[in-house]
């Protein structure tokens, strides 16, 4: 019997390159892309971190969100921009992007949930997952079961 033709050279997509480019630093494959309207914020955000109603003291009370367009919590500390140490939150947890919508220039923070186990919760309600929610100034945001609360407050000019 003659030998098989050889196989044709396939040049689809593999996804190999697009994976090895949304790596850390450390080499951790991230969960998340951004999207295509992602954008840095024009604007100063904080997150203030509270645990059992008092703010945490020094650094780790005031994070300051101006600096990049996206920001992944996480229990994953080569992954994670703000690490969550609860148990119950996932290695990459959510992720707050900063985003431009169509036909407005105006950046505006949201979370997205990265379909963790134990869920995001917005102002205490539990965040449908892998849907961008628009957050706004003063929510809350907390992950799991963590009694840690993130509070959002946009700076004035």
């Amino acid at each position: 019997a003659p030998p098989p033709p050889p196989a044709e050279p396939t040049f689809g997509l593999s996804g190999l390159l697009a994976q090895e480019a949304n790596t850390t630093a450390k080499g951790v494959s991230l969960k998340y892309a951004e999207p295509a309207d992602k954008a840095m914020p024009r604007r100063n955000f904080r997150l203030y971190v509270f645990k059992n109603n008092e703010m945490l003291k020094g650094n780790n009370g005031v994070l300051h969100l101006h600096r990049q367009s996206m920001y992944l919590f996480g229990r994953d500390t080569d992954a994670a921009d703000i690490p969550t140490e609860h148990a119950s939150c996932s290695k990459q947890h959510a992720v707050l992007q900063f985003r431009v919508r169509e036909g407005s220039t105006e950046v505006h923070p949201y979370v997205i949930d990265l379909e963790s186990t134990n869920g995001t919760r917005l102002n205490g309600d539990r965040i449908d997952s892998a849907c961008y929610v628009q957050l706004k100034d003063k929510d809350v945001v907390s992950f799991g079961k963590s009694q840690r609360e993130y509070v959002l407050i946009e700076e004035d000019d």
